[in-house]
């Protein structure tokens, strides 16, 4: 339940509403998303929650507002405000993403990650392969070597392995294409259906996959990059991915 503070309750002071509408939006996106409101059902009405979150009318309106905006509801006359499907969800907006990683389902949701990222860092990679300056092929070349020296510290490896693949993204100079998959994958390394717990074994032959596609991105190799990336990706994936439980 959230408790506003005489200052956030202040109606003289609408900035002071912002974080607690936030956390009204971030509660309900996520009980939307999560199926506590199915699609085609109406959230209860501004009375009602405004008494379950203990805010005003002004923050609940504000809060409805901000759900619209990422596709998860629309007011509808005589209906009051009504969850959409979740084919008009803004999917990559940060709250959406959050809430879709923790659906029983979300495995769904981190093979189709893998896909995204599969194709775009591919491409990334090709590009890179072609335009990389002498700086990042120095940084590209100075954390690989920090990687061989992370093999036996799974967490701090993976977090120098994301950064890995960010210099490979900025060389690429592909803007789009890197924020999605930061966008995306930012949340998704939260779960640990997403991230597994690798063994020295699977960050061993992890590595192996890194010095190859730093190996072909170095030597301007394009092809080889793309087919490098490919390859580290989805085998790494193959490695980590839960058994089929509730996808189907």
């Amino acid at each position: 339940m959230i408790k506003p503070s005489a200052d956030t309750a202040a109606v003289s002071r609408p900035q002071r509403r912002r974080p607690l509408a936030a956390a009204v939006v971030q509660s309900l996106a996520t009980a939307i998303v999560l199926g506590e409101y199915p699609p085609g059902t109406a959230l209860p009405s501004a009375g009602e929650l405004c008494e379950e979150y203990e805010v005003s009318r002004t923050v609940i309106r504000e809060a409805t507002t901000t759900l619209a905006e990422k596709g998860l509801v629309a007011t509808r006359q005589g209906w009051g405000t009504v969850v959409l499907g979740h084919d008009q969800w803004s999917l990559l907006d940060p709250l959406v993403l959050d809430a879709l990683f923790q659906r029983e389902d979300r495995l769904v949701y981190l093979d189709n990650l893998i896909e995204i990222r599969t194709t775009l860092e591919c491409a990334m990679a090709a590009r890179a392969a072609g335009l990389i300056e002498e700086e990042q092929s120095a940084a590209l070349s100075a954390k690989l070597d920090e990687l061989a020296g992370l093999i036996d510290d799974p967490a701090a490896y993976s977090r120098a392995d994301i950064e890995f693949h960010e210099i490979i993204h900025r060389a690429s100079r592909d803007a789009f294409g890197r924020a999605i998959v930061s966008g995306i994958q930012g949340k998704a390394v939260r779960s640990p259906q997403y991230s597994g717990d690798p063994t020295r074994e699977d960050i061993e032959l992890t590595h192996e996959a890194h010095a190859r596609v730093a190996a072909a991105v170095l030597a301007g190799d394009g092809e080889a990059a793309a087919e490098a990336m490919r390859e580290h990706i989805t085998s790494s994936w193959a490695r980590r991915r839960p058994a089929d439980t509730q996808d189907t």
